[in-house]
């Protein structure tokens, strides 16, 4: 321990000049010299008994590429979320079956549809089944679909090539554990500080009842019909069809309505064209950021609205 102190105290002496007290010469007096040892030792002795005292918070905070201490990040994660105002309970019960997800990092570093060529990407997402379908689902809920473009200026189109690219209208919404998947983000070091924004929305939406701690979806935490991040379910989530809340998987009319406020809330203006070039283009930009996707939303919903 003792030799410690003393590396401690010569590796800051050689890198740390500005340590020395302003006016001593250490090779002429020994005041300065024994003033400055022994303010190393108690800041050596400090870091020591700090490092005893706090050895899981520390290694806890730290994000990993890897599963190695997870386990430990996620009670420490716990513990600052209660301090941030999320109840111990709600923590409890929706961490209680999280674990380290290792198809959402596959996932996450492997995301190759959006390398493909636009004619590449429509076909590989269906764009003329959405196209087909998208328009039957408009016809069935026109009434829906009027009552958002009158409170949101956003047609039909766009909305309806979201729902059918997302999820294929809501019939596949994904297999993986939410919370685990965020979780899983926000420990892994690439994007730690945006999903654990994520993080934080998600346990938001549980506390609240507008997300089951059980709920699946996408491989990145994206949930329900349209597949939002929790984050945006907070700014933009609207409860459609008036029941008190958001619910992105069951209700279609929140799902979709959320969706246009999304785009409203991204430069969408009413009576705008939303192809590449015009004014609405942005707000679809928002909502993805692969040019490819882009342009299939925008050509597949001119599609539908013009059917």
């Amino acid at each position: 321990m003792k030799h410690a102190l003393l590396i401690l105290c010569q590796h800051r002496d050689r890198r740390r000049k500005d340590w020395h007290f302003a006016g001593t010469n250490l090779d002429s007096g020994n005041t300065g010299f024994y003033m400055h040892k022994a303010k190393c030792v108690l800041a050596g002795f400090t870091a020591m008994m700090a490092a005893a005292i706090l050895p899981s918070v520390a290694s806890a905070a730290q994000c990993s590429n890897t599963s190695a201490g997870f386990e430990a990040w996620v009670e420490d994660f716990k513990g600052e979320a209660a301090g941030r105002g999320i109840s111990p309970a709600v923590l409890n019960k929706a961490f209680a079956n999280v674990t380290y997800n290792k198809a959402t990092i596959r996932a996450d570093r492997g995301q190759k549809s959006f390398k493909l060529s636009l004619s590449q990407f429509m076909q590989k997402r269906g764009g003329q089944t959405i196209i087909s379908r998208g328009k039957k689902m408009k016809a069935q809920n026109a009434a829906l679909f009027n009552s958002i473009e009158k409170r949101y200026g956003v047609p039909a189109g766009p909305v309806i090539a979201i729902w059918g690219m997302e999820t294929g209208f809501g019939g596949f919404m994904g297999k993986e554990h939410t919370l685990s998947a965020v979780s899983t983000l926000s420990f892994d070091c690439r994007r730690s500080d945006f999903f654990t924004n994520q993080l934080y929305a998600a346990l938001t939406l549980v506390q609240r009842g507008d997300l089951s701690p059980d709920a699946r979806g996408a491989a990145h935490g994206e949930i329900g019909q349209t597949q939002f991040l929790p984050a945006n379910v907070l700014k933009f989530g609207v409860d459609g069809d008036g029941n008190g809340h958001i619910d992105m998987v069951r209700s279609k009319a929140d799902a979709l309505a959320s969706t246009a406020n999304f785009l409203r809330g991204h430069g969408w203006s009413a009576g705008a064209g939303y192809q590449q070039g015009q004014a609405n283009f942005g707000a679809i930009q928002g909502w993805n950021a692969a040019s490819v996707y882009q342009q299939a939303i925008a050509i597949i919903g001119a599609e539908i609205d013009g059917g």
